[in-house]
Formats: C-alpha cells, sequence, structure tokens
C-alpha cells in the first residue's frame, strides 16, 4: 500500500504533468498542503522532496515551491556547456586566502589571496550550474578568467557526488540528486599552476563528452 507520501506526490506529480499546474506556478504554502492533504507538515515535506528530487518542483529559499521549466540536458565539452544560446550567467567576485584543497590545486603556500570568481549560470529563471574560479592575486586578470592568453595545458578531473547544502540550496536541487562535479586545473608554459576551476553540474540535466585526439607520427622507409 503506498505510504502517504507517495500518495501525495503522485497527486502532485499527475497535477504537473497533465498542465493543471503549469510551468512557473507556484504551489499552494506547505501549512495549506498539508491541511489539504490532512498529513503533518514533515510528511508533506518529504513528498515534495520526492518531485524536487525528480526535477518537476524547486524550492526557493522565502518565496515557496514553484513547478519547475523544463530544463535542456547540455552538454559539458572542451571547458563550456553547449548549446549555450538560452544561458545567461550573472558573476559574484570576492577575495579569500588559499585553505585547504585550493592549497594543493594551486600548489600555494597557506593563506595566499586569491580573486574568487563565482558563475552561476541560469536558463530562464532557474540556476542551471555553479562554478567557482580561483586564480593567483598577482595573475588576477582585469578581464574574465576565460579571456586570458597562455595556457599551456589543462587537465580535467571528474567527480560524481552528492551536493553540499550550500550547492543544493544555490542552484535548486534536492540534497539527495547526485551532482558533477568537474574541475579544471591549468598550467602555463612553466608549469605553472594559473586557474583551478571547479564546477558543478546537477545529474539530471549534464553529460560530459571528452574528445582524445590520436596523432601518428610517419617513419621514414630505408633504402
Amino acid at each position: 500500500m503506498p505510504s502517504l507520501r507517495d500518495t501525495i506526490a503522485a497527486d502532485l506529480r499527475t497535477q504537473i504533468t497533465t498542465g493543471h499546474l503549469e510551468a512557473g506556478a507556484r504551489l499552494p504554502s506547505e501549512p495549506r498542503l498539508a491541511a489539504q492533504y490532512k498529513v503533518s507538515t514533515p510528511t508533506l515535506r518529504n513528498a515534495l522532496a520526492l518531485l524536487q528530487a525528480e526535477g518537476l518542483i524547486e524550492k526557493i529559499h522565502g518565496k515557496g515551491n514553484f513547478v519547475r521549466h523544463p530544463l535542456r540536458r547540455l552538454t559539458y565539452t572542451r571547458g563550456r556547456l553547449t548549446p549555450d544560446t538560452d544561458l545567461h550567467f550573472t558573476i559574484r567576485t570576492t577575495n579569500l586566502r588559499a585553505r585547504g584543497d585550493l592549497i594543493t590545486l594551486l600548489k600555494v603556500p597557506s593563506r595566499t589571496p586569491l580573486p574568487e570568481f563565482l558563475y552561476l549560470t541560469h536558463q530562464r529563471e532557474s540556476p542551471h550550474s555553479l562554478a567557482r574560479i580561483y586564480v593567483p592575486q598577482d595573475l588576477a586578470p582585469a578581464e574574465l578568467p576565460w579571456c586570458r592568453p597562455g595556457w599551456a595545458e589543462s587537465q580535467e578531473t571528474v567527480t560524481a557526488r552528492l551536493p553540499t547544502p550550500e550547492e543544493a540550496t544555490t542552484i535548486r536541487i534536492s540534497s539527495t540528486l547526485a551532482v558533477l562535479v568537474i574541475t579544471r586545473i591549468s598550467s602555463d608554459t612553466t608549469g605553472r599552476v594559473v586557474e583551478a576551476a571547479p564546477m558543478v553540474l546537477p545529474g539530471d540535466r549534464t553529460n560530459a563528452l571528452f574528445i582524445t585526439y590520436h596523432t601518428t607520427e610517419e617513419r621514414g622507409t630505408e633504402g
């Protein structure tokens, strides 16, 4: 027999998929929904968490729960998301000092000054992905980090994990939805690390494409 949580989730899911609740619509408040379904608020929230994990609704802090617009699956390749025609982003810049993993990634001493460029990518009004770019203070460019020339090599590491509470809140996903974390480390011609860029991509909307190029050397023949 379905639990109360599953029954509520099924009813709301049907309303969303049939168009009774349209994309962008705000759901009634959680206390009102709990009263409507005659359940406790925790039970109601568990039902909403199921729909959030399925990508049907999103919770906006201080505003409530909304039916999510369908998000296109995007592909990460060669350092960027494609297609990007319907994406826009906001940027926030802060200054901090190297700590934890940043010391290892950038190969700098502890507490080295670092600017942080935080990019929050949106599709329509919904957050889509989150990236942080760190560069040593003496290399911080006046222009956007990706415009800086002179990279000799970039390496990318891919990790799947659950989001941190901050990440789940920022990109409005369930804390149970796995994210793909792609960390790009770029070095100059001397081998110095000039950028560390972790990007957090929700697993329900992202593909990652990696291309390997094979080269062949022509071998001379002896006469």
